[in-house]
Protein backbone atom coordinates (compact mmCIF):
# COMPACT_ATOMS: atom_id res chain seq x y z
CA UNK A 1 0.00 0.00 0.00
CA UNK A 2 1.54 3.57 -1.06
CA UNK A 3 0.83 5.92 1.64
CA UNK A 4 0.60 9.63 0.56
CA UNK A 5 1.12 9.04 -2.98
CA UNK A 6 0.80 11.82 -4.76
CA UNK A 7 2.41 14.02 -1.79
CA UNK A 8 4.45 17.22 -2.07
CA UNK A 9 6.45 18.74 -0.08
CA UNK A 10 5.82 16.64 2.95
CA UNK A 11 8.35 14.65 5.22
CA UNK A 12 6.91 12.10 7.86
CA UNK A 13 7.72 13.63 10.97
CA UNK A 14 6.34 10.66 13.15
CA UNK A 15 5.45 7.22 12.69
CA UNK A 16 3.75 5.35 16.22
CA UNK A 17 2.80 1.73 15.30
CA UNK A 18 1.61 -0.87 18.10
CA UNK A 19 -0.24 -4.02 17.95
CA UNK A 20 -2.86 -5.01 19.66
CA UNK A 21 -4.20 -8.53 20.28
CA UNK A 22 -2.40 -9.70 16.01
CA UNK A 23 -4.09 -6.36 14.66
CA UNK A 24 -1.12 -3.97 13.42
CA UNK A 25 -2.30 -0.18 13.83
CA UNK A 26 -0.39 3.02 12.91
CA UNK A 27 -0.71 6.56 13.55
CA UNK A 28 1.27 9.11 10.63
CA UNK A 29 2.01 12.71 11.56
CA UNK A 30 2.66 14.32 8.20
CA UNK A 31 4.48 17.65 8.52
CA UNK A 32 5.00 20.10 5.81
CA UNK A 33 9.03 21.08 4.92
CA UNK A 34 9.78 24.25 4.96
CA UNK A 35 12.12 26.18 2.70
CA UNK A 36 15.68 26.52 4.12
CA UNK A 37 15.77 28.95 6.87
CA UNK A 38 18.38 31.56 7.07
CA UNK A 39 18.76 34.89 4.89
CA UNK A 40 21.81 33.20 2.89
CA UNK A 41 18.52 31.03 1.38
CA UNK A 42 16.30 33.92 0.48
CA UNK A 43 16.52 35.62 -2.59
CA UNK A 44 19.16 37.48 -2.56
CA UNK A 45 17.74 41.11 -3.71
CA UNK A 46 16.56 41.31 -0.21
CA UNK A 47 19.70 42.90 0.92
CA UNK A 48 20.25 42.89 4.39
CA UNK A 49 22.88 45.26 6.07
CA UNK A 50 25.13 42.46 7.18
CA UNK A 51 26.32 44.78 10.11
CA UNK A 52 23.69 46.21 11.84
CA UNK A 53 23.12 43.86 14.73
CA UNK A 54 24.10 43.70 17.83
CA UNK A 55 26.60 40.90 17.17
CA UNK A 56 28.30 43.27 14.34
CA UNK A 57 32.53 44.19 14.55
CA UNK A 58 31.65 47.58 16.72
CA UNK A 59 35.46 48.69 16.30
CA UNK A 60 34.63 48.82 12.24
CA UNK A 61 30.85 49.59 12.78
CA UNK A 62 29.88 52.20 15.29
CA UNK A 63 28.94 52.94 18.62
CA UNK A 64 31.51 50.70 20.04
CA UNK A 65 29.88 51.03 22.99
CA UNK A 66 29.03 48.35 25.58
CA UNK A 67 28.23 48.59 29.42
CA UNK A 68 30.98 48.30 31.97
CA UNK A 69 31.21 44.94 34.05
CA UNK A 70 28.68 45.27 37.25
CA UNK A 71 26.73 48.76 35.55
CA UNK A 72 23.48 49.19 34.15
CA UNK A 73 22.52 46.15 36.05
CA UNK A 74 19.07 47.48 37.28
CA UNK A 75 17.74 49.17 34.08
CA UNK A 76 19.17 46.00 32.06
CA UNK A 77 16.94 43.68 34.33
CA UNK A 78 13.98 45.67 33.99
CA UNK A 79 13.82 45.67 30.57
CA UNK A 80 14.62 42.36 29.56
CA UNK A 81 12.02 41.22 32.32
CA UNK A 82 9.17 43.21 30.61
CA UNK A 83 10.55 41.89 27.58
CA UNK A 84 10.52 38.12 28.35
CA UNK A 85 6.97 38.55 30.45
CA UNK A 86 3.59 37.17 29.52
CA UNK A 87 1.55 39.59 27.63
CA UNK A 88 -0.99 38.44 29.84
CA UNK A 89 1.03 40.30 32.56
CA UNK A 90 2.61 42.93 30.64
CA UNK A 91 0.20 43.69 27.79
CA UNK A 92 2.61 46.84 26.29
CA UNK A 93 4.15 45.56 23.35
CA UNK A 94 6.78 49.01 22.23
CA UNK A 95 9.13 50.11 25.32
CA UNK A 96 10.81 53.31 24.47
CA UNK A 97 14.56 54.47 26.40
CA UNK A 98 15.08 57.97 25.93
CA UNK A 99 18.50 59.98 27.18
CA UNK A 100 20.63 62.21 26.35
CA UNK A 101 23.85 62.15 24.45
CA UNK A 102 26.90 59.91 26.02
CA UNK A 103 23.66 58.33 28.97
CA UNK A 104 24.48 54.72 27.61
CA UNK A 105 21.20 53.73 25.56
CA UNK A 106 23.55 51.75 23.30
CA UNK A 107 25.37 49.65 25.63
CA UNK A 108 22.31 49.25 27.39
CA UNK A 109 20.67 47.75 23.76
CA UNK A 110 23.49 45.94 23.16
CA UNK A 111 22.96 44.11 26.83
CA UNK A 112 19.58 43.85 26.25
CA UNK A 113 19.78 42.20 22.54
CA UNK A 114 22.73 39.94 24.36
CA UNK A 115 20.56 38.68 27.45
CA UNK A 116 17.67 37.95 24.91
CA UNK A 117 19.43 36.50 22.63
CA UNK A 118 20.82 33.48 25.37
CA UNK A 119 17.03 33.31 25.95
CA UNK A 120 16.61 32.00 22.26
CA UNK A 121 13.67 35.05 21.87
CA UNK A 122 15.35 37.60 19.81
CA UNK A 123 13.97 38.76 16.71
CA UNK A 124 16.55 40.81 15.44
CA UNK A 125 18.45 43.79 16.25
CA UNK A 126 19.33 47.07 14.21
CA UNK A 127 21.55 49.59 15.61
CA UNK A 128 21.24 53.11 13.59
CA UNK A 129 24.31 55.22 12.93
CA UNK A 130 24.33 58.39 11.01
CA UNK A 131 27.52 57.51 10.04
CA UNK A 132 26.82 54.34 9.52
CA UNK A 133 26.20 54.55 5.28
CA UNK A 134 22.79 52.54 4.94
CA UNK A 135 22.46 52.40 8.62
CA UNK A 136 21.49 56.25 8.47
CA UNK A 137 18.07 55.56 7.10
CA UNK A 138 14.73 53.04 6.68
CA UNK A 139 15.55 51.81 2.67
CA UNK A 140 16.65 48.57 4.17
CA UNK A 141 15.35 48.79 7.73
CA UNK A 142 12.74 46.02 7.35
CA UNK A 143 14.94 43.80 5.29
CA UNK A 144 17.43 43.74 7.75
CA UNK A 145 15.16 42.56 10.31
CA UNK A 146 13.59 40.24 8.09
CA UNK A 147 16.52 38.32 7.55
CA UNK A 148 17.58 37.98 10.86
CA UNK A 149 14.51 36.79 11.80
CA UNK A 150 14.62 34.19 9.20
CA UNK A 151 17.61 32.85 11.18
CA UNK A 152 16.35 33.46 14.81
CA UNK A 153 12.72 31.77 13.99
CA UNK A 154 13.11 29.65 11.16
CA UNK A 155 8.95 28.74 10.80
CA UNK A 156 9.22 32.56 9.90
CA UNK A 157 11.14 31.89 7.04
CA UNK A 158 8.81 30.39 4.43
CA UNK A 159 6.72 33.53 4.60
CA UNK A 160 9.14 35.95 4.59
CA UNK A 161 10.36 33.77 1.28
CA UNK A 162 6.65 34.02 -0.09
CA UNK A 163 6.42 37.46 0.68
CA UNK A 164 9.83 38.44 -1.05
CA UNK A 165 8.85 35.84 -4.36
CA UNK A 166 5.49 37.66 -4.53
CA UNK A 167 6.86 41.14 -5.21
CA UNK A 168 10.12 43.12 -6.63
CA UNK A 169 11.70 46.57 -5.70
CA UNK A 170 11.08 46.51 -1.72
CA UNK A 171 13.34 49.67 -1.32
CA UNK A 172 10.64 51.53 -3.79
CA UNK A 173 8.05 50.38 -1.13
CA UNK A 174 7.13 52.54 1.65
CA UNK A 175 8.13 51.43 5.54
CA UNK A 176 4.70 50.48 6.24
CA UNK A 177 4.63 48.81 3.66
CA UNK A 178 8.10 47.02 3.77
CA UNK A 179 7.37 46.09 8.07
CA UNK A 180 3.74 44.50 6.96
CA UNK A 181 4.98 42.22 4.48
CA UNK A 182 9.08 41.60 5.61
CA UNK A 183 8.05 41.38 9.56
CA UNK A 184 4.93 41.83 11.00
CA UNK A 185 3.03 39.24 8.59
CA UNK A 186 5.56 36.55 8.48
CA UNK A 187 5.86 36.60 12.16
CA UNK A 188 2.38 36.85 12.75
CA UNK A 189 1.70 33.65 10.57
CA UNK A 190 4.39 31.84 11.92
CA UNK A 191 2.68 32.22 15.43
CA UNK A 192 -0.66 32.33 13.91
CA UNK A 193 -2.84 28.62 15.02
CA UNK A 194 -2.01 26.93 11.88
CA UNK A 195 1.83 27.03 13.12
CA UNK A 196 2.36 28.09 16.38
CA UNK A 197 3.84 25.26 18.54
CA UNK A 198 4.60 25.66 22.78
CA UNK A 199 8.16 27.58 21.92
CA UNK A 200 6.93 30.27 19.72
CA UNK A 201 4.37 31.29 21.62
CA UNK A 202 5.80 30.92 25.32
CA UNK A 203 7.26 33.90 25.68
CA UNK A 204 6.87 36.67 23.45
CA UNK A 205 10.31 37.43 21.26
CA UNK A 206 11.64 40.71 20.92
CA UNK A 207 13.26 43.28 18.34
CA UNK A 208 15.80 45.58 19.37
CA UNK A 209 16.13 48.87 17.72
CA UNK A 210 18.88 51.23 18.55
CA UNK A 211 19.59 55.19 17.75
CA UNK A 212 16.09 55.67 16.09
CA UNK A 213 17.26 59.47 15.79
CA UNK A 214 20.13 58.70 14.29
CA UNK A 215 17.96 58.05 10.94
CA UNK A 216 18.41 60.86 8.70
CA UNK A 217 14.44 59.34 7.77
CA UNK A 218 12.21 61.43 9.77
CA UNK A 219 9.11 61.03 8.13
CA UNK A 220 10.27 57.32 7.58
CA UNK A 221 10.82 57.17 11.17
CA UNK A 222 7.18 58.71 11.86
CA UNK A 223 6.06 55.98 9.42
CA UNK A 224 7.61 53.22 11.55
CA UNK A 225 6.38 54.17 15.35
CA UNK A 226 2.74 54.59 13.66
CA UNK A 227 3.15 51.16 12.07
CA UNK A 228 3.80 49.52 14.87
CA UNK A 229 1.60 51.06 17.09
CA UNK A 230 -1.60 50.47 14.63
CA UNK A 231 -0.54 46.65 14.05
CA UNK A 232 -0.15 45.73 18.02
CA UNK A 233 -3.77 47.94 18.61
CA UNK A 234 -5.19 45.50 15.67
CA UNK A 235 -2.85 42.37 17.08
CA UNK A 236 -2.59 42.34 20.66
CA UNK A 237 -1.59 38.37 21.29
CA UNK A 238 0.95 38.85 19.07
CA UNK A 239 4.38 37.38 20.77
CA UNK A 240 6.47 40.24 19.74
CA UNK A 241 7.84 43.36 21.46
CA UNK A 242 9.74 46.47 20.23
CA UNK A 243 12.91 47.63 22.32
CA UNK A 244 13.48 51.15 21.05
CA UNK A 245 16.17 53.91 22.23
CA UNK A 246 16.60 57.47 21.10
CA UNK A 247 17.41 60.67 22.09
CA UNK A 248 14.26 62.79 23.13
CA UNK A 249 13.56 64.68 19.61
CA UNK A 250 9.75 65.89 18.74
CA UNK A 251 9.25 64.11 15.77
CA UNK A 252 9.81 60.76 17.87
CA UNK A 253 8.17 61.81 20.90
CA UNK A 254 4.96 63.09 19.81
CA UNK A 255 4.06 59.48 18.13
CA UNK A 256 5.82 57.62 20.81
CA UNK A 257 3.59 59.53 23.91
CA UNK A 258 0.97 56.60 23.49
CA UNK A 259 -0.72 54.58 26.25
CA UNK A 260 0.17 51.80 24.65
CA UNK A 261 3.85 52.57 24.54
CA UNK A 262 6.42 52.32 28.10
CA UNK A 263 8.14 55.20 28.61
CA UNK A 264 11.16 55.41 30.47
CA UNK A 265 13.67 58.02 31.18
CA UNK A 266 17.31 56.77 31.45
CA UNK A 267 17.93 59.73 34.03
CA UNK A 268 15.95 58.00 36.05
CA UNK A 269 18.10 54.85 36.86
CA UNK A 270 20.78 56.50 38.88
CA UNK A 271 23.50 56.55 36.39
CA UNK A 272 25.59 58.29 39.06
CA UNK A 273 26.35 55.20 41.28
CA UNK A 274 27.02 52.81 37.99
CA UNK A 275 30.03 55.88 37.03
CA UNK A 276 31.05 55.20 40.49
CA UNK A 277 31.65 51.57 39.98
CA UNK A 278 32.96 52.65 36.87
CA UNK A 279 35.36 54.61 38.36
CA UNK A 280 36.34 52.15 41.04
CA UNK A 281 36.86 49.50 38.93
CA UNK A 282 39.10 51.02 36.21
CA UNK A 283 41.49 52.93 38.19
CA UNK A 284 41.87 49.66 40.62
CA UNK A 285 42.59 48.06 37.51
CA UNK A 286 44.85 50.66 36.35
CA UNK A 287 47.19 50.80 39.09
CA UNK A 288 48.11 47.00 39.41
CA UNK A 289 49.53 47.64 35.53
CA UNK A 290 51.14 51.17 36.43
CA UNK A 291 54.52 51.37 38.43
CA UNK A 292 54.13 55.06 39.26
CA UNK A 293 50.27 54.96 40.65
CA UNK A 294 51.62 51.86 42.34
CA UNK A 295 54.50 53.52 44.10
CA UNK A 296 52.64 56.78 44.78
CA UNK A 297 49.97 54.49 46.78
CA UNK A 298 53.17 53.15 48.47
CA UNK A 299 53.83 56.78 49.96
CA UNK A 300 50.67 58.20 50.23
CA UNK A 301 48.12 55.63 50.49
CA UNK A 302 45.20 55.07 47.86
CA UNK A 303 44.73 57.05 44.94
CA UNK A 304 42.49 58.44 43.75
CA UNK A 305 41.07 59.56 47.20
CA UNK A 306 37.45 58.98 47.76
CA UNK A 307 37.08 63.03 47.70
CA UNK A 308 38.48 63.06 43.85
CA UNK A 309 36.45 60.29 43.02
CA UNK A 310 33.71 62.20 44.40
CA UNK A 311 34.46 65.21 42.40
CA UNK A 312 35.29 63.65 38.87
CA UNK A 313 31.76 61.89 39.51
CA UNK A 314 29.66 65.13 39.97
CA UNK A 315 31.98 66.81 37.20
CA UNK A 316 31.40 63.80 34.71
CA UNK A 317 27.77 64.73 35.02
CA UNK A 318 26.07 61.20 34.11
CA UNK A 319 27.73 60.75 30.59
CA UNK A 320 29.53 57.52 30.02
CA UNK A 321 31.33 58.58 27.38
CA UNK A 322 32.88 61.38 29.19
CA UNK A 323 33.49 59.38 31.88
CA UNK A 324 35.75 56.88 29.75
CA UNK A 325 37.59 59.97 28.01
CA UNK A 326 38.68 61.80 31.13
CA UNK A 327 39.56 58.09 32.99
CA UNK A 328 41.90 57.07 29.68
CA UNK A 329 43.34 60.88 29.79
CA UNK A 330 44.49 60.20 33.28
CA UNK A 331 45.72 56.80 33.28
CA UNK A 332 47.16 56.29 29.08
CA UNK A 333 50.93 57.37 28.71
CA UNK A 334 51.35 60.07 26.66
CA UNK A 335 54.47 62.51 25.54
CA UNK A 336 53.67 65.02 27.86
CA UNK A 337 55.40 64.02 30.53
CA UNK A 338 52.68 64.08 33.43
CA UNK A 339 52.36 61.77 35.93
CA UNK A 340 48.35 59.96 36.24
CA UNK A 341 48.63 62.39 39.89
CA UNK A 342 49.13 65.51 37.87
CA UNK A 343 46.90 64.58 34.52
CA UNK A 344 44.24 64.04 37.73
CA UNK A 345 43.73 67.66 38.68
CA UNK A 346 44.17 68.60 34.74
CA UNK A 347 41.24 66.21 34.44
CA UNK A 348 38.55 68.97 35.69
CA UNK A 349 39.42 71.32 32.99
CA UNK A 350 38.63 68.98 30.07
CA UNK A 351 35.69 69.36 27.94
CA UNK A 352 33.90 66.77 27.29
CA UNK A 353 33.67 67.15 23.08
CA UNK A 354 30.17 68.16 22.89
CA UNK A 355 30.08 71.67 21.26
CA UNK A 356 29.22 70.24 17.91
CA UNK A 357 26.48 68.40 19.23
CA UNK A 358 25.54 71.51 21.08
CA UNK A 359 25.95 73.57 17.97
CA UNK A 360 24.24 71.24 15.45
CA UNK A 361 21.30 70.71 17.95
CA UNK A 362 20.98 74.11 18.51
CA UNK A 363 20.69 75.37 14.76
CA UNK A 364 16.99 73.80 14.55
CA UNK A 365 15.24 76.45 16.69
CA UNK A 366 17.51 79.48 15.89
CA UNK A 367 15.28 81.02 13.37
CA UNK A 368 12.06 80.46 16.14
CA UNK A 369 10.67 83.67 17.51
CA UNK A 370 12.44 84.24 21.18
CA UNK A 371 15.25 81.65 20.78
CA UNK A 372 17.92 84.14 21.71
CA UNK A 373 16.04 85.26 25.01
CA UNK A 374 15.05 82.02 26.05
CA UNK A 375 18.93 80.48 25.62
CA UNK A 376 20.40 83.54 27.05
CA UNK A 377 17.90 82.98 30.13
CA UNK A 378 18.69 79.68 30.90
CA UNK A 379 22.78 80.05 30.35
CA UNK A 380 22.56 82.42 32.50
CA UNK A 381 20.35 81.39 35.59
CA UNK A 382 22.05 80.06 38.88
CA UNK A 383 19.53 76.83 39.75
CA UNK A 384 17.06 75.33 36.65
CA UNK A 385 13.41 77.61 35.96
CA UNK A 386 10.12 75.66 34.98
CA UNK A 387 9.44 76.76 31.66
CA UNK A 388 6.44 79.14 33.06
CA UNK A 389 9.13 80.58 35.20
CA UNK A 390 10.99 81.40 32.04
CA UNK A 391 8.29 82.98 30.33
CA UNK A 392 7.05 85.01 33.60
CA UNK A 393 11.49 86.49 33.83
CA UNK A 394 10.67 86.86 29.64
CA UNK A 395 7.30 88.74 30.12
CA UNK A 396 6.09 86.06 27.28
CA UNK A 397 3.66 82.97 27.22
CA UNK A 398 4.73 79.35 28.46
CA UNK A 399 3.54 77.99 25.21
CA UNK A 400 6.26 80.43 23.63
CA UNK A 401 8.99 78.45 25.61
CA UNK A 402 8.01 75.27 24.79
CA UNK A 403 8.17 76.12 21.09
CA UNK A 404 11.67 76.57 21.63
CA UNK A 405 12.84 74.23 23.74
CA UNK A 406 10.18 71.23 22.34
CA UNK A 407 13.36 70.18 19.35
CA UNK A 408 16.59 70.82 21.93
CA UNK A 409 15.32 67.61 23.81
CA UNK A 410 18.85 66.31 22.56
CA UNK A 411 20.20 68.66 25.39
CA UNK A 412 18.11 69.69 27.16
CA UNK A 413 15.35 68.09 29.45
CA UNK A 414 11.83 69.57 29.20
CA UNK A 415 9.29 68.10 31.79
CA UNK A 416 5.65 67.63 30.18
CA UNK A 417 4.15 69.90 33.24
CA UNK A 418 5.17 73.40 32.90
CA UNK A 419 6.06 73.46 36.40
CA UNK A 420 8.95 71.55 36.47
CA UNK A 421 12.54 73.05 36.01
CA UNK A 422 14.17 73.06 32.41
CA UNK A 423 17.43 70.99 32.73
CA UNK A 424 21.15 70.62 31.08
CA UNK A 425 21.77 67.68 29.77
CA UNK A 426 25.43 68.13 31.24
CA UNK A 427 27.07 71.20 33.13
CA UNK A 428 29.14 71.78 29.92
CA UNK A 429 26.04 73.19 28.05
CA UNK A 430 26.02 75.75 30.69
CA UNK A 431 29.44 76.83 29.79
CA UNK A 432 28.97 76.63 25.92
CA UNK A 433 25.61 78.78 25.98
CA UNK A 434 27.24 81.39 28.40
CA UNK A 435 30.53 81.66 25.81
CA UNK A 436 27.71 81.60 22.59
CA UNK A 437 25.40 84.39 24.22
Amino acid sequence: MNILERAQNMTIGQVVAWNVEGNFNQQIVVQETYPASGSNNLPPFLQPIHDASHTRDRNKSPPNSACYPGTRKGVVQGITSWATSSLMLRKKHIYWLHGYVGSGKSSIALEVAKVVAQKKRLGGSFFFCRSGGDRCGMTRFAATLASQMSVAIPEAAPFIRTAVENASAFTAMSVTEQLHRLVLEPFQAATSRKFQSTNLIATPFLIVVDGLDECKDRQDVEAFIDTIIDFFAQNPHVPLRFFITSRVEHHIQSHLLAESVVLDDLAGHGSRDDITTFLESAFATASQGNPVIQAYIRQNGSWPTKADKERLVEFIGGSFIFASAVFKYIVTPSEDGLTPMQRLALAFNMNPGLDGLYTQTLARAAHLPYFLDVISTIARLRAPLSASGIADLLGIQTFEVVHVLVDLQAIFQVPRADNLPVTLCHTSLQDYLKNES
